[in-house]
């Protein structure tokens, strides 16, 4: 089993000229180029890669690999924008050995990339799980075009990687499910919150706390969330997120038929209404902001219908008053 993973480097034409001229002292100025950086110094890194014996270059000689990309920038004129782009292709721990690694890998760039880029694949040892590391220039040597990472190259990405492993023997994921953005899946490797782990307890909360699928996608909305659990898939979304998130991409065993079969651990009584706990580091001004189901007079509520009547409510939409008189009354 391999999973696979691209995304674009920023930075200016001058990053890569000031680390070339002087590696040692460059200091990246964010961390996808320090990535960047890594890929390339991990030819000097016999420890990470068994003595350099599994670094190999495609279209370009590996110890001057990054002068022939910036080269080929210049020539074309293209030094703005992504200046690289940088993946990985990562197999189940104990599952294929080094060289077998590496020759999947390149076999995998020469297919994605090999006809138009000047690109190094890299295979690490230092890890608990054998992986390999793609780093290709983003503008094409062969017509100075730049690379275009679309969802049919995702797709393409996978596909190819799914039947290099088939191939060679080594198990696929069957059904893959979205994975989070790179910055999103960086924070959840070093523990930081984000709003798919608050998912994440709050299904879990309302699952244990509720007897039937109705009680609770109930709790949910009172938790402040959208629901959809009409199809095959149930989703939730908080109201400031546009797209759904299905329940079974936070957890694979959070299928309609599993939930149904574990919920109410705790509602031995009867279902529990949600309420909204807050952290005790919250400040009590933005605590107090969001209160769902809570009763205002109805003065207040007046006021919000005219709100909406005069376009002032919701914020950012181009709803407009039917009437100018209405504004007067």
């Amino acid at each position: 089993m391999a999973t696979t993973s691209l995304w674009h480097i920023e930075g200016r034409l001058k990053d890569l000229i000031d680390y070339v001229e002087n590696p040692e002292k460059t200091k990246a100025k964010t961390p996808e180029l320090q990535d960047l950086y890594n890929v390339f110094s991990y030819v000097q890194r016999p420890e990470a890669t068994q003595e350099g014996e599994y670094v190999t270059a495609l279209n370009c000689l590996k110890e001057t690999a990054l002068r022939q990309m910036i080269l080929t920038k210049k020539r074309y004129g293209k030094t703005d924008g992504y200046i690289a782009w940088h993946g990985y292709q990562s197999f189940r721990p104990e599952e294929v050995t080094p060289q077998l690694a590496h020759e999947i890998g390149v076999k995998l760039a020469k297919e994605m990339w090999g006809d138009r880029f000047e690109i190094i694949v890299t295979t690490h040892l230092d890890k608990e799980h054998i992986h390999c590391h793609f780093c290709f220039n983003s503008v094409s040597f062969r017509d100075g075009g730049k690379y275009n990472y679309s969802k049919a190259e995702r797709k393409r990405m996978m596909e190819i990687s799914d039947r290099l492993c088939r191939e060679y023997g080594l198990s696929v994921i069957e059904k893959p499910h979205k994975a989070p953005s790179r910055p999103v899946w960086m924070d959840e490797k070093s523990g930081k919150p984000t709003r798919y782990n608050v998912y994440r307890a709050d299904v879990r909360e309302a699952m244990e706390f509720s007897r039937t699928p109705y009680y609770m996608e109930d709790y949910l909305r009172r938790k402040g969330y959208v629901t959809d659990f009409t199809g095959k898939h149930w989703k939730i979304r908080l109201p400031q997120y546009e797209h759904f998130t299905r329940l079974d991409t936070l957890d694979e065993k959070w299928t309609p038929e599993n939930i149904r079969r574990s919920m109410g651990r705790y509602a031995t009584f009867g279902n529990r209404r949600a309420y909204i706990s807050y952290p005790p580091q919250m400040p009590q001004e933005l605590s107090d902001w969001f209160r769902p189901f809570h009763q205002t007079s109805h003065i207040y509520k007046l006021y919000l219908h005219y709100c909406y009547l005069l376009g002032y409510l919701p914020k950012h939409t181009d709803y407009k008053p039917t009437s100018p008189y209405l504004k007067e009354d």
